[in-house]
């Protein structure tokens, strides 16, 4: 049975490495920093990483002083170390977001080698372009997030396994059972459990090959990695690891016995997130349907990520882990699409894009000009107050990039076309939103005015501040931006100041008197009070 990468390839010319290397840089760097920690998985894990920075106890995630076990560190200590090297020169969240970028890159670096391992040269030019135009996959590699460090550490443990699958003959089963192991390894303290069904679905590739030397140095090389964070846990903070081994039960138990059925939702997220790999890693199945072995590893890791994200919760990262698998089987596949359908994937593409380009460009001209002015009319209700003020180097770089998508309507017919087109449409119009539209989202996302505001109106003594329905994104962005820290309402706590999130209709509890009200400027119905105990 033959585990090496396929055979026949296309006959088209090779994609310049150098402008595949310009795309990815592109596409990685845009939007990264500028901007505040936004709502959500951004503020929650720039929090973490600041707090790593400010305040030690490295060993374990916390929010606001509060154990978080929801995550591993890897992630967290490699923002921290950056957000603390570039403090000088920047932001520590920009500096901290930095971490993704260097961890994206390592992702589509791995995925080529996986690719060009499992499938051959062509399929390991396609795999970088198909992930970037993966819609799943835009925002979490722009923003704060450990997932994007189990992905690259996963996909250097299918590049280690498929090197292994290639056999002694190509005299690199040795570094491949290096990479499988640095990968599972590193996968673990990287994204926890999750981490390890992306990783884990490698492992069986020495055992296809019987290669038992490759299976043991592999796990030589795993073991010590997966175990060195528990290890030191343990020996510092017992009670903390078996807080976060009792958050993973409870999250297992969730989806084994609580959504044992998946819901309607689970598949719309997965078409959206995973276009347009889907649809092509199907046409590749069927494409190689009489010679499955080489796709036996992606489809063992798409078989265990999709258990995971159809039993769990509908939420996008859940989705996140049938990314990897489903753009290596999608890469096998894509430069021999039928020419019907190449040309259709291609002229969609083309005309998407260019028609969100234009209303990206519109938005623009709507902010600075008033014009449209029914347009203006929309962004200034949904953001109110914000003020536009466009570099020059924003509007040079939007109108550049602008040109070079207009300059690439002629490009050669070529198998790789399709794909290089739609990951340069999802790279145009990343960056348009960064160039233009950045400081409007900023405006709305951040959560800096009002904790300033909730600053100024708090007296310099308090003492404790007890939180009801503050969650964990609201405490992070609390905590780092004017260094408040809150407690639990609880019977066995008598603060005198309580900060409450509610809809805008909240009425003051009996005995406590409303001090302040604030909200984020595009939030309409969420409102945060203050309120102060009645004496």
């Amino acid at each position: 049975m033959i585990y090496g990468p396929f055979n026949k390839q296309s006959n088209s010319p090779r994609l310049p490495l150098a402008a595949l290397m310009l795309l990815a840089a592109l596409f990685l760097l845009a939007g990264v920093m500028g901007h505040d920690p936004w709502k959500t998985e951004d503020a929650i894990h720039i929090g973490i990483a600041h707090g790593f920075s400010t305040h030690g106890n490295w060993l374990f995630p916390h929010i606001a002083g509060e154990p978080w076990p929801h995550t591993a560190p890897l992630y967290h200590w490699v923002a921290a170390l950056l957000g603390q090297a570039f403090g000088g020169l920047l932001d520590f969240h920009n500096a901290a977001r930095l971490a993704t970028t260097l961890f994206g890159a390592l992702f589509l670096f791995a995925l080529a080698g996986a690719a060009r391992a499992l499938h051959g040269e062509a399929a390991s030019r396609s795999a970088p372009l198909l992930a970037i135009g993966t819609l799943g996959l835009l925002l979490p590699l722009h923003e704060a997030q450990p997932a994007v460090a189990g992905l690259a550490f996963a996909a250097l443990a299918y590049w280690g396994g498929g090197l292994i699958l290639q056999g002694p003959a190509h005299g690199v089963p040795l570094r491949g059972a290096l990479m499988l192991g640095v990968g599972l390894g590193l996968a673990f303290p990287a994204h926890g459990l999750v981490g390890l069904i992306m990783a884990g679905a490698v492992l069986p590739a020495p055992i296809f090959r019987r290669d038992w030397k490759s299976l043991v140095l592999a796990l030589l090389v795993a073991l010590p990695l997966i175990a060195a964070w528990p290890i030191m846990l343990l020996s510092q903070a017992p009670e903390l690891w078996a807080n976060w081994l009792q958050w993973w039960q409870n999250e297992i138990a969730e989806a084994t016995l609580a959504r044992g059925i998946p819901e309607g939702r689970h598949l719309e997220l997965l078409i959206w997130a995973a276009w347009p790999v889907l649809p092509i890693a199907i046409w590749s199945l069927w494409l190689h349907r009489h010679q499955l072995a080489p796709l036996a590893i992606p489809l063992l890791g798409m078989l265990l990520a999709s258990a995971w994200f159809l039993t769990g919760s509908s939420r996008t990262l859940a989705v996140f882990p049938l990314l990897l698998p489903l753009t290596l089987l999608a890469a096998s596949g894509v430069d021999r699409l039928r020419r019907g359908a190449a040309n259709a994937f291609d002229w969609f593409g083309m005309t998407t894009f260019s028609i969100f380009a234009v209303l990206i460009w519109l938005g623009a001209s709507a902010q600075a000009l008033n014009w449209p002015p029914k347009i203006a009319n929309n962004f200034e209700k949904l953001a109110p107050g914000h003020v536009v003020d466009y570099s020059t180097f924003a509007i040079v770089t939007a109108i550049v990039i602008s040109l070079l998508w207009m300059l690439s309507w002629s490009l050669r017919r070529a198998s790789w076309r399709p794909t290089l087109r739609w990951a340069s449409g999802t790279t145009l119009l990343w960056v348009l939103v960064t160039m233009l539209w950045l400081s409007w989202i900023d405006h709305g996302k951040s959560y800096r005015a009002v904790a300033l505001s909730l600053q100024t109106a708090l007296p310099k003594e308090t003492g404790c501040i007890e939180r009801v329905g503050i969650g964990a994104a609201q405490r992070a962005s609390l905590d780092y931006f004017i260094g408040l820290r809150t407690i639990p309402a609880t019977r066995t706590h008598e603060c005198n100041w309580r900060l409450v999130a509610g809809d805008k209709n909240q009425k003051a509890p009996t005995g406590w008197t409303e001090h302040w009200q604030g909200h984020r400027p595009s939030e309409r119905n969420e409102r945060w009070f203050l309120y102060q105990r009645q004496k």
